[in-house]
């Protein structure tokens, strides 16, 4: 009792300080992946450390204004550089989605053998045709229905390549929308996803969805079928490929298929994100 008597009350805040902020930050590395946002993270960190110190331990009025100014800029430029991914914290944390936050989905990633071909297969022929389409695969991510801007039909059905031919046909009321795989079934139909900020004048409806729903969740991907030229698309973390071959597209698939059947539920990557090739 006497030792805890004489404890600074002042130094233990001062530690706990340091604490919290110390898990923020391991929190915020560990859930970064690109070199390049990993450097701008670091330096914004150093630059607030830095602030923090000024204003706590050394006397600089006008260092300390001039640094709380730069730590405002630097705070405003990134909340525009990283609109998409800070939209993307506030959804989690309104839906109290803390696993996902914490690099823990809550689902695993199971295929059969036959699903890479049945998909490969169904783009293929829908890309003959000319038919658009946007299919997405949940490779293992949290996504619920309120992640949608409309979550679709219900189907729950074995996946085939009929059943998703039929469901993109024209002349079905479910055409326009995604179509939702999980593991060998198709979940649902006529899913309306949220658009990708970036890129607006380069890509249709279709490929800004497909982008929109990758940049949310990296453990989901998406195909997409012109509908205009029949070019095959795939998207993957944000980022798109395009055009790509049915060859290409059932290899991509196969690579990541079996990097999400490895990688345990902690995992937040599903592997390297395939290059953009506008070419």
């Amino acid at each position: 009792m006497n030792a805890l008597a004489g404890i600074n009350p002042r130094l233990v805040l001062v530690v706990l300080d340091v604490l919290f902020a110390s898990a923020v930050g391991f929190l915020l590395f560990s859930r970064v992946n690109e070199a390049r946002t990993l450097w701008l993270l670091r330096g914004y960190l150093l630059l607030v450390a830095t602030a923090w110190f000024v204003q706590r331990f050394a006397n600089l009025p006008l260092t300390s204004k001039l640094v709380d100014a730069l730590v405002l800029a630097c705070s405003l430029s990134l909340a525009i550089l990283w609109q998409g991914e800070l939209r993307r914290l506030m959804e989690l944390l309104g839906t109290g989605r803390l696993a996902v936050l914490l690099g823990n989905p809550q689902k695993e990633f199971r295929a059969t053998a036959g699903t890479v071909a049945q998909i490969t297969e169904a783009a293929g022929r829908l890309s003959q045709l000319r038919r658009g389409a946007l299919i997405v695969v949940d490779l293992g991510s949290d996504l619920r229905p309120e992640d949608f801007l409309n979550p679709g039909i219900g189907i729950d059905a074995q996946l085939s390549r009929e059943l998703l031919l039929n469901l993109f046909a024209v002349d079905t009321p479910l055409h326009d929308g995604a179509v939702l795989v999980r593991g060998n079934r198709i979940e649902a139909a006529g899913v309306i996803l949220p658009l990708s900020r970036h890129s607006v004048s380069r890509y249709g409806t279709r490929h800004l969805a497909a982008l929109g729903i990758t940049e949310r969740f990296d453990r989901c991907i998406s195909i997409v079928v012109s509908e205009e030229t029949g070019t095959l698309s795939l998207a993957n973390q944000g980022k798109l490929e395009r055009p790509i071959t049915s060859s290409r597209l059932q290899e991509l698939l196969r690579e990541l298929f079996s990097t999400a059947e490895a990688l345990p539920p902690g995992r937040r990557s599903v592997g390297n994100s395939p290059s953009e090739s506008l070419s």
